[in-house]
């Protein structure tokens, strides 16, 4: 499990390959645009100088990148302002000109010296354009002036600076040199250990993780580090573990180690990692994501729904954190509505902001669903006319949960025909051909059925859905079943593993007359999903093989969880039992 967490970040330090945060400086110039450490000229802001300014933005605007870069460039160099010289790199920059853009940032470090943003330019430009020899001094002098207790960090930016060069051998040597003279820290050590790694050389990583963690027994950083380059799952798990028993208070190295728990789907161990973090930090919202995905995977729906509302409470006591809190909406809403809580599960929707695209349009989409599913369909209808949706994929999406919200009504007509216009419009969608191919088969229409899944296995031929619900219907329907089975084994060969496939497999060998084969496959089947279905279909292969109790038994079950299910209610009636 290579990189499975991450040792050290640093957001947003070199943004080299995008445009600046500050990429549209203000043609006033003011001074609290200036970027910190910045000293700058005491500049008239005159109507000639005005005009120069504005007349570049709008060409560069326009399309024209080369005019307004030299008429900054020469106006940073008479005014002396190296804003002017940023937005000049900023334009060469955005037009891909690499050897503009580093004239431009250094004009911009030589009119702010102080300026760590321009440094930082200043240095990735070089060292993405392969001029290392420029670089090195720069890089030697800031880690020898920095603080001692500073000067870690510098050796991490180097390093992170380096991992970007062209030339990776020759990157990796230079941070050799810079780290050489620091060779007794635990920093070196590990800067060292991630160049290495970064280039595949899992010896030297190795070598100079363990030379950090023996200078420091007990740093986090040291052993994460040395658990990041080993590359045995099994040893990096026995190594995390150690490290917790003798510091048991190691939060990052607890997180790493839970993550890696969760990769090997040891999900119960995994819990009781970020059990013993949140007691330590009963607020952190990674902590209590982490819970309430765990707990819902150990099948504690109520643990789940505590952590994430917990989640939902620490995000609205906390307006400046900008986490997004959506998904944890739509869970908290999806659990509501299994308790048949329909009013909760929309309270849940309502807080999904507008902020992620799909995200917001997905909870409308439900929020109507739910409506209907209370009994307003109109209701229902109206959400959805009230849904913008300027894209024909998010248009195709509304055409679709009308159309439910139709079916679940029983209004099956209503919803053919807005289906088929749905289709009509949009002819290249799968996901709608699909939906309507199966409301077609529902209101008795198997020529359009048909037709429309071929249409949606040519148009997405790796769609297991399409062949699985062909197949199905032709072995329900009882005819043309060495062709249901060609079909059903392409989609299990598709999606192998998926349940309700298997189901279909089981029972077009049981209309074949395999029954062994079809008890087989439909026990795997129900071991994987517990679909009343599923125990359908198998109680009937069960009763035609003389199992006639557990074949009741499975029934009786179906109906538990489904009351109204048809399929055990055509069953039973053509089986003459009553349960």
């Amino acid at each position: 499990m290579k990189n499975a967490f991450v040792i050290v970040t640093f957001a947003g330090l070199v943004a080299v390959c995008a445009p600046s945060a500050l990429a549209q400086a203000p043609a006033e110039l003011p001074a609290g645009a200036a970027v910190a450490g910045d000293k700058l000229p005491n500049v008239a802001l005159t109507k000639e100088l005005l005009y120069v300014l504005m007349k570049s933005e709008i060409e560069f605007r326009s399309g024209n990148w080369q005019a307004p870069y030299v008429t900054l460039m020469a106006a940073a160099q008479q005014t002396r302002d190296p804003r002017l010289a940023q937005r000049a790199g900023e334009m060469a920059q955005s037009a891909r000109q690499p050897e503009q853009t580093l004239a431009a940032i250094r004009l911009w470090r030589e009119l702010a010296p102080a300026s760590e943003q321009a440094a930082q330019y200043h240095l990735a430009f070089m060292i993405l354009s392969g001029d290392l020899a420029e670089a090195e001094p720069i890089l030697r002098k800031r880690l020898a002036d920095a603080a001692p207790a500073d000067r870690g960090v510098g050796l991490f930016q180097a390093q992170q600076l380096l991992v970007r060069a062209k030339d990776k051998a020759a990157g990796a040597a230079m941070l050799e040199r810079l780290a050489a003279p620091y060779a007794g820290t635990l920093e070196a050590h590990v800067v060292l250990a991630q160049s290495a790694q970064a280039r595949g050389a899992t010896a030297l990583a190795l070598k100079e993780a363990r030379a950090a963690l023996a200078l420091k027994p007990d740093s986090e950083l040291a052993v994460l580090t040395l658990a990041q380059v080993t590359e045995n799952e099994a040893a990096m798990g026995a190594l995390l573990a150690q490290f917790l028993a003798a510091n048991p208070k190691a939060s990052e190295v607890r997180a790493a180690h839970a993550r890696l728990l969760i990769n090997r789907k040891q999900f119960d161990l995994a819990r009781k990692e970020f059990l013993l973090l949140l007691k330590d930090q009963p607020d952190d919202l990674n902590t209590l994501y982490a819970l309430g995905i765990l707990s819902l995977q150990l099948g504690d729906q109520a643990g789940g729904e505590k952590y994430f509302v917990r989640f939902a409470d620490v995000l609205a006591a906390s307006p400046d954190n900008e986490r997004d809190g959506s998904k944890v909406y739509v869970l908290l809403s999806q659990l509501a509505e299994e308790r048949g809580d329909l009013k909760g599960a929309m309270r849940w929707l309502e807080k999904v902001g507008d902020g992620e695209r799909g995200a917001w349009f997905n909870a409308q989409l439900k929020r109507a669903q739910l409506i209907g599913k209370q009994g307003d369909t109109a209701g229902a209808r109206q959400l959805l006319a009230g849904v913008d949706a300027a894209q024909p994929s998010e248009q195709a999406q509304l055409v679709l949960a009308e159309g439910q919200i139709l079916r679940d009504a029983g209004q099956q007509e209503q919803a053919y025909a807005l289906m088929q216009a749905g289709v009509a419009k949009f002819p290249a969608n799968p996901d709608l051909l699909y939906d309507f191919a199966l409301l077609a088969e529902k209101t008795g229409r198997v020529d359009v059925m048909e037709k429309t899944l071929r249409e949606v296995m040519v148009q997405a031929p790796d769609n297991h859905h399409a062949y699985n619900a062909l197949g199905y219907s032709l072995a329900e329907r009882n005819i043309r079943l060495p062709e249901a089975l060609s079909l059903i084994d392409k989609a299990l060969k598709l999606a192998p593993g998926d349940p309700f496939i298997m189901d279909s497999m089981g029972w077009v060998q049981y209309r074949l007359g395999n029954l062994d084969e079809a008890e087989k496959q439909l026990r795997a089947a129900y071991a994987l999903r517990s679909d009343p279905e599923i125990a359908v279909h198998l109680g009937e292969v069960l009763w035609h093989k003389g199992k006639k109790p557990d074949a009741l038994k499975l029934w009786r079950e179906a109906r538990a969880k489904d009351p109204k299910n048809d399929t055990l209610k055509n069953t039973l009636a053509r089986l003459q039992q009553r349960l």
